[in-house]
Formats: structure tokens, sequence, C-alpha cells
């Protein structure tokens, strides 16, 4: 299933949709109203969905199938009618961010920044404030009195849908509800002693959709094609099969000393040709246009603002 969080109205309410095709097109559901239809009690929030655990996955699905397209009055409203907003639009607690979680990735930062050559033995974690997150579409907003090099970073982002304490690799893929688009924009010259919050948690840093695909449709997140393009310029192209720590390792090793509710949201690290490896080095400014895609998921444009 393919879930969003969605205004049908510049001031309305955001409210929990699923992504369907119907007769004219493609539609936005909305869960609560069409739950109330069949007599389910679906929320109206993302977090509240994830919130029911993987049976509300199963129920809406089996619905939605049922319907064969037929849906009925006032549940669903077409595509282009709708705004999309950021899937968590403000996540419960920060979101951890995974730093160099590909060999190349760690290569150039090498080269660049004041990183290590070696691989990391331990998934490196770092976190992005809720305030971060904006919706897809929305603009990154470049503060040039605080940054002078500001970057890019594709990354597949996997929402936890059950609380987990101590779980095993073998177990771990079971805990995630489903998996977005991250862009995790990083200030490089805002690093404070080593510390990357302040470069990498900056408000609007942390676009991310369009949608949250449930897991059942993605059994293996290890094999996505994920890419980055700079004014229509491809930057980073790779594929998830490079992770040096996949998502069940990252879920298990977070999950030892943390542990992770749900809705909690892993971005899960970036491949080589961020704009800080590159020889002379790059940087994004206002009237520049990011656009990266996951394989499966979707993809996100952005304009750089002037903040």
């Amino acid at each position: 299933m393919r879930l969003v969080t969605y205004r049908a109205h510049v001031e309305s309410e955001a409210r929990l949709g699923a992504l369907v095709s119907g007769i004219g097109g493609d539609f936005v559901l909305d869960l609560e109203t069409f739950g109330e239809e069949m007599g389910v009690p679906f929320p109206s929030t993302m977090l509240e969905f994830i919130d029911l655990g993987p049976q509300a996955v199963a129920i809406a699905t089996t619905l939605i199938e049922q319907a064969d397209g037929l849906f009925p009055l006032g549940t669903a409203i077409p595509f282009a009618n709708v705004t999309l907003l950021a899937p968590i639009p403000r996540p419960r607690k920060n979101i951890f961010g995974i730093g160099l979680n590909y060999t190349e990735h760690v290569a150039e930062s090498a080269k660049s920044l004041d990183t290590s050559p070696e691989l990391p033995r331990q998934p490196v974690i770092f976190s992005k404030p809720p305030t971060s997150v904006i919706a897809p579409g929305e603009p990154i907003r470049h503060n040039g009195e605080i940054t002078q090099q500001l970057d890019w970073e594709v990354e597949l982002a996997a929402i936890i849908g059950t609380k987990a304490k101590g779980v095993s690799r073998e177990n771990a893929l079971a805990y995630v509800f489903g998996y977005t688009v991250c862009i995790d924009m990083s200030a490089r010259d805002c690093r404070r002693a080593g510390q990357w919050i302040y470069s990498k948690g900056q408000d609007t840093y942390a676009p991310m959709g369009p949608v949250v695909v449930t897991a059942d449709e993605i059994p293996d997140p290890q094999t996505l094609d994920l890419s980055l393009t700079v004014n229509g310029v491809t930057k980073q192209s790779s594929n998830t099969a490079f992770m040096l720590f996949k998502v069940d390792e990252l879920v298990a090793d977070i999950s030892k000393g943390i542990t992770l509710e749900p809705g909690d949201i892993i971005a899960t690290g970036t491949p080589a040709g961020v704009g800080a490896g590159m020889d002379p080095q790059e940087w994004v400014w206002p009237g520049d246009v990011i656009e990266a895609t996951v394989e499966k998921i979707g993809s996100l444009t952005h304009s750089i603002i002037k903040a």
C-alpha cells in the first residue's frame, strides 16, 4: 500500500490517505472516511495508523482490493486536487541518521572532510530534529549567514512500525512499517567539534516523501536504485545493495541501546556523489533544484531559496 499525508484544501487539516486507481484515474482515498463507510475505524493521521500495528495495513489493503476501484462517494479525491505533506509531518522524536554507510562515500568523505578513510565497524549515528522535516516540493532554505557549503544526500528512510528493543538482525525487518525517500541536506561548514546535528538538523534540511510504501511491498530493501540530480545533472546513482550496514542491521544495532518506537525514522545513509566529494567541490545555492529518487517509492523535487 502507498500511504500519504495530504491536504484537500490550503486551510484544511492534514489527513491520512492511500493512493489508489479508480474509474477516471488516480485518487487519494481518505482512509478514515473510507473506514467509516466500510464499518472499520481507521484514524486520520499516519502516526495513529502506524500505532495500530501490522493488522491495520492488512485490513485496509483487503478492503481496498475488494472495492476494485469503486469507492464510496466522498471517500476518494482526484490526486491532482490534493497537496501532499511529509508522510509524518512532525515526527515524535529526532530522525536517526546514519553516516558513512556506503563504501565509496566513506572514501570521498575522507578526501574532503575530516572523517576516517577506514570503513566503520559500527553504524555511525547522528540525528535530525523534527523541525527539519518539510513536505514534497517545499523549498529548502539557504541561509548565507550560516553556510556557504550546502550539500545534498539522497537516502532511503525506514519507518518503524512496532516497538523494538534488543531485536535480532534475523527478525529486525518485521519491525519496519514501511519506507520513504529522504534528502539529508548538510551544511558542511556547520559541523562543530566533529558533531553533525547543527550541520544536518537545520530547518528544511529533511525533505521527506512523497509516500510511504508499506513493508509488504518492499520485502527486500537492499535491492533499490537511488539517485539524485542537481539542475537535471546526475550527481548520485547507486543501489541500496551497497550499504555497509543493511536496514536489518541498523534496526538491530540501534535497538540494542535505544528503544525504537512506532513512527521512528531511520535515514539509512547516502552513496557517493555528494558535493563535498567533487573536485572542485560543488554546493547548492538559491535558484538550484534538487530531485531525489528511490526505486519503488518515488521522487522528491525541491528548489533552493534564500532564507
